[in-house]
């Protein structure tokens, strides 16, 4: 086979087809959790961070321009266009020279940050103030980035080491463009009865431009809050995978490969979370944006694993 249609590569979540001047993003079902891929999949997950990408990349193309092309099945080479598992979960998208810094806004105190803060009084060099406690939201939004690690974990970085990383000029650009998209992201999730407390942002070099890539806003990517529940100084309750990292916690597992299975009340609880999150968020009904996509059974999902495999196979 050509390289044009080939596995390009395969993440936690993603799969990356090479479809020769694009490339094919697809969203599985899989999840992580502590670097570690979940032996079950959870039932249309990457559905709801496709179609919740594709809701911000519109509203934030005047921030900054995306890599989308389509989202349509219809506009996707062949053999990819016949494949109904793909709808709803793929974009074709343009390729990008990938910036090597995860661009992180936080908006609250939470996660890493807050492990940071406590056991520094800074997070990634961003001094904050005394006396502040998990959930609290921080004066001012403030960028973290990270290391863009390929296994394990991210690190963070300050400022001036991501200018080491990648110069001056574009760390500062990527700093005013993390923090206007949170901004953008958090006021209009807000308006919806969500918190944003933070968020990762990825970037790329597509015909000499500076784009944004990859997801944007998911549950995957950001802490999400219920707003009429926000209470500072403690956890909150969320919008996403947090209620798995629960129950492998309290499970006993050692976070080291392999994770034990999902219960079934786990995986079904974890799906209604992020089809909220979805249906919240994008004022859409989940079943309404499935049907927009052209997925009409809903057991279709079932099917999706397996078509994905073949896929992974025929194309690698």
């Amino acid at each position: 086979m050509s390289a044009t249609g080939k596995l390009h590569a395969q993440g936690k979540v993603r799969d990356v087809y090479d479809v020769g001047e694009q490339l094919l993003l697809v969203a599985t079902d899989r999840i992580s959790a502590f670097d570690v891929v979940l032996p079950n999949p959870i039932p249309d997950k990457g559905r709801v961070l496709a179609g919740m990408s594709l809701f911000w990349f519109e509203r934030t193309t005047d921030v900054v321009s995306n890599h989308l092309v389509s989202a349509d099945r219809r506009d996707f080479p062949g053999p990819f266009r016949a494949e109904p598992s793909l709808a709803g979960r793929s974009m074709l998208v343009r390729k990008a020279e990938v910036v090597p810094v995860e661009c992180v806004a936080r908006g609250y105190l939470s996660g890493s940050g807050l492990r940071q803060y406590r056991a520094e009084g800074h997070v990634c060099g961003v001094r904050l103030p005394p006396g502040l406690d998990e959930a609290h939201r921080l004066p001012e939004p403030i960028f973290t980035p990270t290391t863009k690690a390929a296994e394990g974990h991210d690190l963070p970085l300050t400022f001036e080491e991501t200018v080491a990383v990648v110069g001056r000029g574009l760390a500062e650009r990527l700093r005013e463009l993390t923090i206007a998209l949170y901004e953008r992201g958090a006021e209009i999730a807000l308006e919806r009865g969500i918190i944003v407390a933070d968020t990762k942002f990825e970037f790329g070099f597509a015909g000499g431009d500076l784009i944004l890539i990859d997801e944007v806003l998911t549950p995957d990517s950001s802490r999400f809050w219920p707003a009429d529940g926000y209470v500072p100084g403690g956890a909150q309750p969320s919008f996403d995978k947090q209620f798995v990292r629960d129950w492998l916690d309290a499970s006993g597992w050692d976070h080291e490969p392999p994770p034990p299975e999902l219960p079934a009340e786990v995986i079904g609880r974890t799906a209604l979370k992020y089809q909220e999150a979805f249906e919240r968020i994008t004022g859409e009904r989940f079943e309404h944006y499935r049907h927009r996509m052209g997925i009409m059974s809903d057991s279709e999902w079932e099917r999706c694993a397996i078509d994905l495999e073949r896929l992974r196979r025929e194309h690698s």
